[in-house]
């Protein structure tokens, strides 16, 4: 990704402010202060961070930083993190061929311990104000995380709900993004459609296809996310066309 130079040689992401800037600052090595601009002449730096929503290059940047914070942090919660875990984070977020050595750097970086998780979350939610379905793409992303290394224990539970507190996101949503990353609910497909199990036929299809425009990716790449998170994306859509296809098949439906 062209991002990546941009990222670790520091060129860009000065302006975000917030924890996202504070960890490329440590990357980079420069100090996390240094914002857009100076005034003219004196130095002093502008104290106003820029939107990353009105810049595409800042809001990849942030989104990338974001969620390998939040990825490390969750395999960090029940104290060491496993290889598994390691694994399960690569497979959620795709890191891109010949990008594994500076992703493992910022996830390192993050996984010193699980605390701190909060502003990285806020941050990353403050990015998508009316796409909660890429919010709950991270979060279903998060449990494939904690799921790695066994079965979900408390503290992973209380981090994961602590997260989608704070990106707004709805029980319903919550429910989805864990059974579609465990598949351990009654009528997962119904779940996963955001539908009751006694929809009637032309409400299944009517939530599949608002599920298939809300995560499709050319509606996520109009709003400038990078290329990991349209291939979560992706994953998430074939998940969907999956659960249609069951309960189609359960009621005998025809294809759409």
């Amino acid at each position: 990704m062209k991002i990546w130079g941009k990222i670790v040689g520091g060129t860009a992401g000065f302006a975000l402010g917030g924890p996202i800037a504070a960890l490329l600052g440590v990357m980079a090595g420069h100090a996390v202060d240094q914002l857009v601009g100076k005034q003219p002449g004196d130095g002093t730096e502008i104290a106003t961070p820029a939107d990353p929503r009105d810049h595409p290059g800042l809001r990849e940047i942030a989104f990338t930083i974001g969620v390998i914070a939040l990825g490390a942090k969750m395999a960090r919660v029940d104290g060491e993190v496993t290889g598994d875990e390691v694994e399960a984070f690569q497979s959620f977020f795709h890191v891109p061929p010949g990008e594994e050595k500076n992703v493992q750097r910022f996830f390192d970086l993050a996984k010193r311990d699980a605390s701190g998780f909060e502003p990285y979350a806020r941050q990353v939610a403050a990015l998508f104000p009316d796409a909660p379905e890429v919010l709950e793409n991270v979060l279903e992303g998060l449990f494939d995380i904690a799921k790695a290394d066994g079965a979900i224990g408390g503290e992973e539970l209380a981090y994961l709900g602590k997260v989608a507190n704070l990106f707004g996101l709805s029980s319903e949503r919550f429910e989805r993004a864990r059974a579609a990353a465990l598949g351990d609910v009654d009528c997962e497909p119904c779940v996963v459609l955001g539908i009751d199990p006694l929809a009637t036929d032309e409400q299944i299809r009517e939530a599949w296809l608002r599920q298939v425009r809300a995560h499709h990716p050319d509606r996520l790449m109009a709003q400038g996310l990078p290329e990991e998170a349209i291939k979560v994306a992706n994953r998430k859509l074939a998940l969907i066309n999956d659960a249609y296809d069951r309960l189609r098949k359960q009621r005998g439906l025809i294809a759409a």
